[in-house]
């Protein structure tokens, strides 16, 4: 008792470390993954958003300064409005991308760094704004002087501070992702550590287990063998007819029971056979009861031999048997069965050194014709059997001979 208390003892503590390092283990991966979410989320979410946001802004300053170029050269007034109106919409496209750069929050530098481009940005549609009015003066010369010398370089310092932020930009993508890829790399490590201590410890405590269980465990695995056989040998001896091993009346109801079941509910036949041994009691009284055994285990054999697998033979008790025929078609097949038994039953028989001759009266009954239940049937069935032994039977079921 002093060691399998002290044996429960190690096992409860080994148990309640290798629990505890499976729970850190659980914590620390969702810590870990929860911080690895947030900062894939920063890259994927706010990040390139910024990216999309400067490329969208650089290519519409850019349609801005193309649509003025061209409205310096166009000579067609509706030539001239539709870049007008180009150079509006792009206009626009740049001032609403600027605000929702700035909305999405900026860091000191990148607070400095849109500042300045807002100047550049006013530089831009102050000139812009000069080149509309010499247009608009039909000075045409003078515009794209203007346009060429100081609009344009505008632009491209305008362009180069958005590529600058650009490439600031992607910077922080490409250390957010080596941030995010060293945080995997500690998980992955902290996790593999505590898993293989976890796992030792696991192997540790079931070798510890096993080696004092396994007398026990095979002491369990011996009843529990015991048991089983125990279990089938009164499953076989409350199903089966201890003397000629065939099912017993109530194992044969059963099966009667379901094959009555599933002709009805798919317009099927069901045959019964009822087979009642002729002067049995005569060779039992004769020859002896021992003889008596054997001759009815013989016609359990020939009567199993004889049938369909999906067909039964049951022993009701005494000498009579019963024999259940599935899927049939009509009573021919009841009575092709009957002539088939005839046929096995006919053959001599010596027990020993004895001859003895074995004879039978058969009756037959068919499911739904003459009954819709199991005591019907074998009702009808021993009733047929009765009219074939008195011999008042229809010649079409006469009495067999077995001669």
């Amino acid at each position: 008792m002093p060691l399998q208390r002290g044996f429960s003892l190690t096992t409860s503590m080994a148990f309640a470390v290798l629990i505890a390092l499976i729970c850190g283990l659980t914590l620390n991966g969702l810590l870990q993954l929860q911080t690895l979410g947030s900062q894939i989320r920063t890259v994927l979410e706010i990040h390139n958003r910024k990216i999309d946001l400067i490329t969208k802004i650089q290519v519409a300053a850019h349609l801005r300064t193309d649509s003025l170029f061209r409205m310096a050269l166009a000579n067609d007034p509706f030539e001239h409005d539709a870049y007008f109106h180009e150079f509006n919409r792009a206009g626009f496209l740049v001032g609403s991308g600027r605000n929702l750069l700035r909305q999405m929050g900026l860091s000191a530098a990148e607070q400095r760094s849109f500042d300045t481009q807002t100047r550049l940005v006013n530089d831009i549609e102050s000139v812009q704004k000069q080149v509309i009015d010499l247009l608009n003066a039909e000075r045409s010369a003078d515009a794209r002087r203007v346009l060429v010398q100081e609009a344009i370089p505008l632009q491209e310092a305008f362009n180069q501070q958005l590529a600058d932020m650009r490439n600031l930009y992607q910077q922080v993508n490409l250390t957010a992702q080596q941030q995010a890829q060293q945080t995997y790399q500690n998980t992955f490590l902290f996790t593999l550590a505590l898993g293989i201590a976890a796992v030792v410890l696991a192997l540790l405590i079931a070798r510890h287990t096993l080696r004092g269980a396994r007398l026990r465990s095979q002491l369990i695995r011996e009843q529990m063998g015991e048991l089983e056989r125990s279990r089938a040998a009164l499953r076989e001896e409350a199903t089966h007819d201890p003397l000629t091993g065939l099912a017993n009346r109530r194992l044969f109801y059963d099966r009667l029971h379901q094959a009555i079941r599933h002709a009805h509910r798919y317009g099927g036949k069901v045959g019964i056979l009822y087979v009642d041994l002729d002067r049995f009691k005569d060779i039992n009284d004769r020859l002896g009861h021992h003889v008596g055994d054997t001759v009815l285990t013989e016609v359990a054999k020939r009567l199993t031999t004889n049938i369909r697998d999906s067909d039964s033979v049951a022993r009701l008790g005494g000498d009579e048997f019963v024999m259940l025929l599935e899927a049939v078609q009509g009573r021919q097949d009841c009575l092709a069965a009957a002539r088939k038994i005839e046929q096995s039953l006919n053959g001599e028989t010596s027990f020993y050194g004895l001859d003895v001759e074995i004879a039978a009266s058969i009756g037959h009954a068919l499911y739904p014709d003459d009954g819709t239940d199991e005591d019907a049937l074998i009702r009808a069935a021993d009733a047929a059997m009765y009219r074939v032994k008195s011999g008042s039977e229809s010649a079409q079921q006469h009495r067999l001979p077995f001669q």
